[in-house]
């Protein structure tokens, strides 16, 4: 007998988990505290872009998901530097044919939800996850209008984002919940790059290059910006909560215009309202959240953001919950109907992968604003480059790893890009580098290493 199952949260990972559930032949409830989006009228400014890739799109394809999502995306080749003196460079993330997807979180999400539902998935908005009954396995979920509601469920997902009612439930009726959550010092707010006037040259109406993923690198804080399928991109700041240069400085016009021609004087003239968005659209936090345990014996877990929220500087918080989904999966495939097997293991390999991608996140963020525009970096990813087209088995940079190789857990990526790291800081302190990078010894001392 298949168990009843109800998911709490249909975001990204609670739509396609229910798909994945539902496909089984199990009966699935998804609910959802906000209103319908597809119905409601979208509130801007709160939502990064998202970059879907190998990871994500592996989860989606297990589900013959994979092509209707590439549809609403848009390829980015690589990364797209824009310096303070006006020069730019473009930065490939892989090997040719290696690319990212940007794709609009409320656009995907909508897209979910259509699935779900065509799948048989009964989706329930403007229920607040209000309490858990852990001794009856009911959910009391709290209704516009004041009155409650009660489901009774066999097992049941919290899947409700970074501030989780459901693992709130959990953790306050669990005597021994380690809880860890970490804001980082920058907060970020969305601007937007309006697409440009019928018959403009450049890529038929987009402002910029469009398969690439825009960055403005200013070592403590950045701008960037990823394309939409309207033409438009959405551009996020991230930026200083407090200091001399930060968002509690920049309180009127004047200094908000002084500041971005100053900072940003290619990315003026492509903004026509920033000073309007600047001020009309929210400024939000970003936090990193790592939890334990993950689940109650067979009929409850925890999964994607509830789990493990992670900051997106290494693009990986949808792709890392979309993989839950897709390990959950296979453990069924295995396991069969053994719940209490599967969330077990399923919390075992999770939960390493969830921690190391967590802090890949936060030491992307550096790389991201302050490296990217450093020769010297620069050169170690192309001598990374180099010995990983020459040596694709001993050699995989650790953005390839992440990114590009699904099969290679998280926890395995951090120990070994790790290792290559400790190898490359040796390397670049050999004199001369530059000049003899590419030369056989230099080579073979490498992977030597390795």
């Amino acid at each position: 007998m298949k168990k009843d199952i109800t998911i709490v949260g249909a975001g990204l990972v609670g739509s396609l988990l229910s798909v994945y559930l539902s496909k089984r032949g199990y009966k699935v409830n998804l609910y959802e505290r906000r209103g319908d989006m597809r119905k409601e009228k979208m509130i801007a400014g709160r939502s990064i872009n998202l970059a879907l890739s190998d990871r994500g799109l592996l989860a989606l394809e297990k589900v013959g998901l994979a092509e209707e999502i590439k549809k609403i995306a848009i390829p980015m080749h690589g990364r797209f530097i824009h310096n303070l003196d006006g020069t730019t460079a473009f930065q490939p993330y892989g090997k040719e044919g290696q690319y990212i997807n940007s794709v609009s979180r409320a656009t995907l999400n909508m897209k979910l939800m259509d699935l779900a539902e065509q799948e048989g998935v009964e989706i329930f908005f403007n229920h607040k996850c209000n309490t858990i009954d852990w001794k009856k396995n009911s959910i009391s979920f709290e209704l516009p209008d004041s009155g409650l509601r009660t489901h009774d469920s066999e097992l049941i997902f919290g899947s409700d984002g970074a501030f989780s009612a459901a693992r709130l439930q959990h953790q306050l009726q669990h005597d021994k919940f380690d809880y860890q959550q970490y804001y980082i010092d920058c907060g970020y707010k969305e601007l937007t790059i309006p697409a440009t006037a019928s018959g403009d040259p450049i890529a038929i109406g987009f402002a910029m290059e469009v398969n690439a993923l825009h960055i403005w690198p200013r070592k403590d804080y950045m701008l960037i910006a990823l394309p939409n399928l309207d033409k438009t991109f959405t551009c996020t700041l991230f930026f200083p909560f407090e200091g001399e240069t930060s968002f509690s400085k920049l309180d009127t016009e004047e200094k908000v215009k002084t500041f971005f021609q100053k900072t940003f004087p290619d990315a003026v003239p492509l903004m026509p309202d920033y000073i309007k968005e600047f001020f009309n659209n929210p400024t939000s936090s970003l936090v990193t959240i790592k939890c334990f345990p993950w689940i109650r014996e067979d009929h409850f877990a925890l999964i994607g953001d509830a789990a493990h929220a992670i900051v997106p500087f290494f693009g990986q918080g949808m792709n890392c919950g979309f993989e839950d989904c897709r390990i959950l999966d296979e453990l069924i495939d295995q396991y069969k109907d053994d719940w209490k097997t599967i969330l077990n293991e399923y919390q075992f390999l999770r939960k390493p992968d969830a921690d190391a991608i967590a802090d890949m996140a936060i030491n992307n963020f550096t790389e991201m604003r302050d490296k990217t525009a450093d020769p010297k970096f620069l050169l170690q990813k192309k001598i990374e480059a180099s010995l990983h087209e020459k040596y694709p088995a001993k050699w995989i940079p650790a953005y390839t790893q992440v990114t590009f190789s699904p099969h290679i857990r998280y926890s395995e990526a951090l120990q070994r890009g790790q290792r290559q790291e400790a190898i490359m800081q040796e390397v670049m302190m050999i004199p001369d580098i530059h000049k003899i990078w590419n030369t056989r010894e230099i080579e073979n001392w490498i992977i030597s290493k390795v």
